[in-house]
């Protein structure tokens, strides 16, 4: 169960250092490029700590496509990108692979 928790904190630091590269402007900001590497650095080592129990392919998929998943919806909302019936289906097919990851392994 522990492990599910550190995926889950992996999954927030990929999140958080994906919003500070937004942030960073092209690494022209320095606090937002530090803190890039210093999220993506926590988001490795859970995934590392993660792979000691989890299989690869299920560890990395669903932290990679959780990410995303969050990521889209934080762009559309907190930045303003636009929202279109496409991107709404392909967010949904991914929770899909998520959900079919999960339910089927």
């Amino acid at each position: 169960m522990i492990y599910w928790l550190v995926l889950a904190i992996g999954i927030i630091f990929e999140v958080l250092g994906t919003i500070s590269m937004k942030y960073a402007e092209g690494f022209t900001k320095l606090t937002p490029s530090i803190l890039v590497f210093v999220f993506y650095g926590l988001a490795l080592a859970s995934l590392v700590v993660v792979l000691k129990k989890m299989d690869v392919s299920v560890a990395y998929a669903l932290w990679a496509s959780i990410g995303i998943v969050i990521i889209a919806i934080i762009g559309m909302v907190w930045f303003n990108e636009p929202v279109s019936w496409t991107k709404i289906i392909s967010i949904l097919l991914i929770v899909a692979g998520i959900l079919g990851i999960e339910l089927f392994n």
